[in-house]
């Protein structure tokens, strides 16, 4: 009984793992289920007794990235580093789960558009991101005359825009700039030092 378990968890480990690196290569419309059976070498019938469409199958993928990621950032905007230290560190971050998963801004846009409470939930179970810890930290640097005035949540919107739209927008900025996919990448990584630059010369005096 323990090995049936062990082979049904390893199956399902096989299909999430190809389904995982088909998606990235072809994306939600270009992928085929098919493709993932034979990328995870089973049958057909077997990937569809585990994942019923191929939308559960993306979800699956994507949410588990999302909850991987969503910790890391909120541990960063939770700990005692300095502000500049956690803006170097979030867009780090964000920017490195981005590139390690491109198709997860998407994901994240298309759910927020469809269903936002129940993406949220799934995100972040019963709790809420600590928006509210971020708001006093910029609102006591704000009255010591350290930054200028700022709204957290401004903050907080202006990184997460500076580092997901470039992936939003990957087919326009590879088109504008000229790049293939490797280059896009390069930028992407370049970006982690050119975002935290600009948002911090934002908002320091």
């Amino acid at each position: 009984m323990a090995k049936e378990v062990k082979d049904d968890k390893s199956a399902e480990q096989k299909i999430l793992d190809a389904a995982k690196q088909i998606f990235m290569e072809n994306g939600l419309d270009g992928a085929r289920m098919q493709d993932i059976a034979d990328k995870a070498g089973i049958n057909k019938a077997l990937l569809h007794y585990y994942f019923r469409s191929k939308d559960k199958l993306f979800e699956r993928i994507f949410i588990e990235e999302a909850q991987k990621f969503m910790p890391k950032v909120t541990h960063i905007m939770l700990s005692d580093l300095t502000l500049f230290e956690k803006i170097e560190k979030f867009v780090g971050e964000y920017i490195d789960t981005l590139i390690q998963n491109p198709m997860l801004a998407n994901f994240i846009l298309n759910e927020v558009h469809r269903n936002p409470k129940e993406l949220m939930t799934k995100i972040w179970g019963n709790q809420r991101p600590p928006v509210d810890k971020v708001e006093e930290h910029v609102a006591k640097l704000v009255k010591k005359g350290e930054i200028r005035p700022i709204k957290g949540y401004e903050l907080m919107v202006n990184m997460v825009s500076l580092c997901i739209f470039p992936f939003l927008a990957k087919p326009m900025v590879q088109w504008v700039t000229k790049t293939n996919d490797a280059e896009f990448m390069k930028m992407m990584q370049q970006r982690k030092k050119t975002v935290v630059q600009f948002v911090i010369d934002s908002i320091k005096k």
